[in-house]
């Protein structure tokens, strides 16, 4: 760990965030071009995070399988719109084994083609459906600029591909998904967000609809969160997926697809992180309690580093995710500093003066210096902790939450539009046109990023834009 101070948000943002991914060793640059190296910490918090997701995933009905990462260029060509979309991003292998290939093979952005013709073998009756699959996995996209987690060009994410009998079920599977996302950016990433569907320039390459979760991060830019996607019939004519109904008469199935990446642990980074370095949500965090035993000679140490043990499998004994950091070479006061950059919610100390009142110190990552410190009964300790890291997590979402709510706001002329937008989140009418989508983004490099699931006002009012009648309402930001 460096001990020079990271650059503060309020100052470079972006720089802020660089160097913070690499000195809390999250990741590190891969010598090619756009490509991250996930490190063992990085890891640890992407599992937590999947294996969170995956539960949810089996809750709902919903089995994982893996499919081939090279699919023939050829499948890119059935559904034009699709293909048209990722073209730009397609890395492509022309050559195996020292010869020429017959067909060009690409290498994944994303599965629907594979995966599309995979069920037109599978699928044959309509007893066959629904079929539910998740992959876990990564994908390639030729990406121009790249940040680590954000956008690079090979990332870690999972993809749902599902098949239904009739557009209700396959509409009903999109939103359902879409709360699975939502709940799990609030209930595990402590990240508020907004669901709701983009806009026709905004939505997936191929589908008839998109919809995604939305979150402010601390420089008020927006990110897309996760996405859940309504195909309607395309893939499934594109790629022949039909099925006998009960009537014995063929049809084609009604498909969705859903995706959450790595580009979430971006923005766990940059929702909860401070100047000091990251603040993890304890659900997530790879270690919630780190222990840091202080002493200052060798009869000390036997003591305190007993305590210390006994406490560390009290812990782990309640389902604390703990660290016993018993380095000798690094005093105490750099191993606060390298824990706090790691974003540890708690930190657990025990001195001589500990050992004898049986007790220990705490440390909350949330609240620096003495507003988060607390002394705590030995007896007390597994308990107690508990309770904080709940608290903790609770105190992550409601800090974030009042934060985005905060910055948000409701114009109602196209200057305040415009003002409002280069510090902040607006929501205002909208009538729905590219033409204005447009001259936002031309005029403020802002987007829509969703037209609320929730929250629309009744009745009609005015594009902010153009001034013609509008009946939804949407968010403009800046997004990454």
């Amino acid at each position: 760990m460096s001990d020079e101070k990271l650059p503060a948000r309020n100052e470079n943002f972006a720089e802020w965030y660089n160097q913070l991914v690499l000195r809390a060793e999250m990741a590190d640059y891969a010598p090619v071009r756009g490509c991250m190296v996930v490190r063992p910490y990085g890891w640890t918090l992407w599992e937590n995070m999947t294996a969170a997701l995956d539960r949810r995933f089996k809750e709902t009905g919903h089995t994982n399988a893996a499919f081939p990462m090279l699919i023939p260029l050829s499948f890119f060509e059935k559904e034009k719109e699709h293909v048209e979309g990722f073209s730009p991003q397609l890395a492509v292998v022309t050559h195996g084994g020292g010869e020429k290939l017959e067909e060009p093979l690409a290498v994944r952005p994303t599965s629907e083609t594979i995966i599309g013709y995979m069920y037109s073998k599978w699928i044959k009756s309509w007893r066959d459906l629904p079929v539910l699959i998740n992959q876990w996995g990564s994908v390639l996209r030729w990406e121009i600029r790249t940040k680590l987690f954000l956008r690079t060009a090979e990332f870690y994410w999972q993809e749902g591909h599902t098949a239904h009998i009739s557009e209700q079920e396959a509409r009903e599977e999109t939103l359902r998904m879409l709360e699975v996302y939502r709940d799990f950016a609030v209930t595990e990433c402590a990240i508020p967000v907004l669901s709701g569907y983009k806009s026709e320039t905004e939505k997936f390459a191929g589908a008839v609809h998109s919809t995604s979760i939305e979150a402010m991060m601390q420089d008020k830019r927006a990110l897309q969160a996760g996405t859940s996607h309504y195909f309607g019939q395309n893939f499934a004519r594109a790629f022949d997926i039909q099925y006998l109904d009960r009537a014995n008469t063929l049809q084609h199935c009604w498909t969705t697809s859903w995706g959450l990446s790595t580009r979430m642990v971006g923005a766990i980074i940059m929702v909860h992180g401070d100047d000091q370095g990251l603040v993890l949500p304890p659900r997530l965090a790879p270690i919630q309690a780190v222990i840091v035993p202080i002493y200052k000679n060798d009869e000390e140490k036997e003591k305190v580093l007993e305590a210390a043990r006994r406490m560390d499998a009290l812990l782990k004994a309640s389902g604390v995710r703990t660290h016993l950091d018993d380095r000798e070479e690094v005093t105490p006061g750099f191993k606060f500093n390298d824990w706090e950059l790691r974003g540890v919610p708690l930190r657990i100390e025990i001195g001589p003066k500990d050992v004898q009142a049986a007790s220990v110190a705490l440390a909350r990552r949330d609240r620096p210096g003495r507003a988060g410190k607390s002394t705590v009964a030995e007896t007390a300790g597994a308990a107690t902790v508990t309770a904080l890291l709940s608290e903790i997590q609770a105190g992550m979402l409601a800090a974030a939450t009042a934060f985005r709510d905060s910055n948000i706001h409701h114009p109602s002329t196209y200057s305040e539009l415009v003002d409002v937008l280069s510090d902040g989140w607006a929501f205002a009418w909208w009538c729905g046109s590219a033409r204005c989508e447009a001259q936002v983004k031309e005029e403020t490099k802002a987007t829509t990023r969703c037209i609320p699931l929730e929250g629309q006002p009744d009745g009609a009012g005015h594009c902010i834009v153009c001034g013609e009648k509008a009946t939804t309402k949407v968010y403009f930001a800046r997004a990454y």
